[in-house]
């Protein structure tokens, strides 16, 4: 079996959060990048592979078969392009980049250097995601109707640099964890929303990104999903996941308020380091011994309703109540990686590939744009799924 070699820029908190699945077999985690001495430090330490400060310097190491950029999103379409002119494929975080115009480039990039593109990881990569999907496909259950997803969690009150906290910069939940949500609700209903009528929320004036949207979505065929989404640390959705939290590890109810207190006199930016990768405070993510998922989700289809959930699939039909267990999962996130090996080994495009990913920001920049021209938005960049 090959092994593909990858290298890594930018080792925060999505790189730590990542890093577990890069101990698949077929993987080699060759190289890291970052500007923290600390975190060269400790990717020595761990993975017995050269640390960088820069991608420039890590590009020149020609074992490297792609890049996963894990830096802030501000940089993600630079250092893609830069990649990719390094002949090197490339899996970069959500969200893809900040405007359309950088997702064309990035796409342009990889193209122009035959390499491909997947963008991730986001939550439509979870297995009960796209076994649900397959259940759409097999067309027991009828045309998929309406999605429904929820999600209240603490993301505006975690530590955060300042530009996270400036939605002209990228900061707000709607480009961070929209991306989730709209890339779950697309794979679910076919790929192509045709417009997007959203509200958004910024209540809090020491953190004024937006902290919450509530959206519709209506999808070429006549389907429509509503999407809403708070960050504001108050209700905890994952109330209605078994105390499952996002990542798969069981959550303390008892914990309540946690995010919010831990901030109070403190420096955030000194918190931040601290928790991140090499830093003071840093610990690896704990053991998540069951799928990931992004809170409730209820799939309406013509003879059922499908709930994806971190241990299965709940199936509501017609005439029975039932539940397709799934196994925990043996590496997280191996969805990613099994789609960044087939495109470098095999050759195959990925679903979660460039024009896929710039389709799922053109609904977060619409739900933006929505809410700030209070109308309808009219989409143009959707793709549907691969036949």
């Amino acid at each position: 079996m090959r092994k593909i070699n990858v290298g890594a820029v930018g080792l925060g908190r999505a790189f730590s959060l990542m890093a577990p699945a890069f101990a698949d077999p077929r993987v080699s985690l060759a190289g890291g990048a970052d500007p923290r001495p600390e975190a060269q430090q400790l990717f020595r330490k761990h993975h017995g592979a050269p640390a960088f400060g820069s991608l420039e310097e890590m590009l020149e190491k020609r074992e490297i078969d792609a890049v996963y950029i894990a830096t802030p999103h501000q940089f993600h379409a630079a250092q893609a392009c830069l990649a990719a002119a390094h002949g090197k494929h490339v899996l970069v975080e959500k969200p893809m980049a900040l405007t359309l115009e950088e997702c064309r480039a990035m796409i342009a990039a990889a193209r122009k250097a035959g390499v491909h593109l997947v963008v991730g990881h986001s939550h439509s990569f979870d297995l009960p995601v796209l076994e649900t999907r397959k259940l759409i496909d097999s067309g027991a259950y009828g045309a998929v109707r309406m999605i429904t997803a929820i999600y209240y969690t603490d993301f505006l009150y975690r530590p955060r640099r300042p530009e996270e906290l400036d939605s002209a910069l990228g900061g707000g939940v709607v480009l961070n964890q929209g991306a989730h949500q709209v890339d779950v609700a697309r794979l679910l209903g076919g790929g192509r929303v045709k417009s997007v009528r959203a509200h958004v929320g910024a209540w809090d004036r020491a953190r004024p990104a937006e902290g919450a949207y509530s959206c519709l979505l209506a999808f070429e065929g006549g389907a429509f999903a509503t999407l809403v989404y708070s960050g504001y640390a108050h209700f905890d959705a994952d109330e209605f996941c078994g105390w499952i939290g996002e990542s798969g590890a069981s959550k303390d109810p008892e914990a309540y308020g946690a995010a919010r207190r831990a901030l109070r006199g403190r420096d955030e930016l000194d918190l931040k380091n601290s928790r991140n990768y090499g830093g003071s405070s840093y610990a690896p993510p704990a053991e998540k011994p069951l799928h990931q998922h992004f809170g409730p989700l209820i799939v309406s289809c013509d003879k059922a309703d499908l709930r994806p959930l971190p241990s299965g699939i709940a199936i509501y039909g017609d005439d029975e109540k039932r539940f397709q267990p799934i196994a925990p999962p043996g590496v997280p996130r191996a969805q990613v990686i099994d789609e960044l090996y087939a495109a470098v080994v095999d050759g195959r495009a990925p679903l979660h590939g460039g024009e896929w990913a710039m389709a799922t920001m053109e609904v977060c920049l619409a739900i933006r744009q929505s809410a700030r021209e209070r109308k309808e938005i009219p989409l143009g960049n959707q793709t549907g799924l691969p036949t």
